[in-house]
């Protein structure tokens, strides 16, 4: 039986579908004394995130409770409590902050960066054009989505470096959830969060003295029946949407580009008709998802094939194997930007469904039409992968090509 620590450690980043794809094959994985279960099926998956004995809180599982709480002080527990993100939060706290966030992150908000995202994206490319060379994630996937969500909360332009080294740090923590943790590893998030939020806590004071038009004078502002977010939960929902909204988006992109390169005869499709990078996006969340897998705690004894999951155990989520069951997709392992309404799960779903799912959406599909118009002969030269199995995705894209049109 596979633990969810082996798990991560078993998981080849530059090619993890083979695994997949046997686990998928295989039966269904739950320990004989129920602590864990490995879901990979489409149908299972979609049960368990909308399933109500399902919590996304860790510190609902007999992990946490046996292994982790012995070892936390009182102050700990007391920051836990404050700074936990909403994404990791049941009702009735997560339905309190998700509605109030929900009123600032509009889809009219979102729409609104429509010609930021565009002219962002050529700027991008104009450069990589300048110097000859296109490295996609330093020069476009990684910028463009900081850049983005900077805009969208209203970080100064000077501060987005900050902010994107703040990302990379934060993001590993999503693997960390499922794995031990070092010493070292624990103090570089500590280090990390705690500066995001002084810089954070400034920023909400300077909105709320001096509102803009952003979604942070927007979440100073949300209230519902006279209530408001705190310090707290307004800095960790900024922290949720810079790891949420960037990281994600930068995998997103760069799996995108690799399926413009890999795909026969896909790349002149979207050249032809820029409005196919819609279906390329969902595709690539389908087949090569930036969130691989989730994780929830069952608050209740709960039966799946293959045995019982008792109270306060864990059951991991195979979100990219699910992605790809016959049973669910017909053809599930080929891509195909024609598929109709292919339901898959790269954004959860139930009540943690993604907020920032539009927002992804809007930046990739302007991201791949404009590579596919612009880039003449595009060709992989190097490919390296993040050390990171939660959140997958290329560290490295060098793009060869003969032009980069104007």
């Amino acid at each position: 039986m596979t633990t969810a620590f082996e798990l991560l450690d078993g998981i080849d980043v530059v090619d993890p579908y083979p695994l997949w794809q046997s686990l998928l094959d295989g039966p269904p994985q739950v320990a004989p004394d129920g602590s864990f279960a490995l879901v990979t099926s489409h149908a299972q998956c979609a049960e368990l995130l909308r399933h109500p004995a399902m919590s996304s809180d860790h510190r609902n599982s007999d992990h946490f409770k046996n292994v982790r709480l012995p070892q936390l002080t009182a102050q700990d527990l007391e920051s836990i409590e404050k700074r936990e993100v909403f994404l990791f939060r049941d009702p009735p706290v997560h339905t309190r902050l998700r509605r109030l966030v929900s009123k600032a992150f509009t889809p009219r908000q979102v729409q609104q960066l429509l010609p930021f995202v565009e002219e962002r994206t050529r700027e991008l490319l104009d450069a990589a054009a300048t110097r000859g060379r296109l490295e996609l994630v330093s020069d476009l996937a990684y910028p463009l989505p900081v850049a983005v969500i900077s805009e969208l909360l209203g970080v100064p332009h000077e501060d987005h470096a900050t902010f994107a080294g703040w990302s990379a740090v934060l993001a590993k923590g999503l693997d960390r959830l499922m794995s031990e943790r070092t010493a070292e590893e624990m103090e570089e998030n500590r280090v990390a969060s705690d500066e995001f939020r002084e810089y954070f806590e400034q920023l909400a004071e300077q909105r709320r003295a001096e509102p803009r038009d952003d979604l942070m004078s927007a979440l100073v502002a949300a209230e519902e029946a006279g209530d408001r977010l705190s310090m707290d939960e307004l800095t960790s929902t900024a922290l949720l949407l810079l790891v949420a909204g960037h990281e994600t988006t930068v995998s997103l992109i760069g799996n995108g580009m690799l399926a413009l390169l890999r795909v026969p005869g896909l790349l002149g499709r979207v050249r032809s008709n820029p409005a196919l990078a819609e279906g390329v996006i969902e595709e690539v969340l389908r087949l090569d998802p930036p969130v691989q897998m989730t994780m929830r705690t069952a608050l209740a004894d709960i039966d799946l094939p293959g045995g019982r999951l008792r109270a306060g155990g864990t059951a991991v989520l195979l979100l990219a194997a699910a992605n790809r069951d016959e049973r669910e997709f017909d053809g599930a392992t080929t891509f195909d930007a024609d598929r109709a309404d292919a339901q898959h799960l790269s954004f959860s779903g139930g009540i943690h469904y993604c907020l920032g799912a539009p927002l992804a959406r809007l930046e990739g599909r302007v991201v791949l039409a404009e590579l596919a118009r612009r880039l003449v002969e595009p060709r992989l030269e190097a490919l390296e992968y993040r050390e990171n199995r939660v959140l997958r995705g290329p560290s490295r894209l060098e793009v060869g090509f003969d032009a980069l049109l104007e």
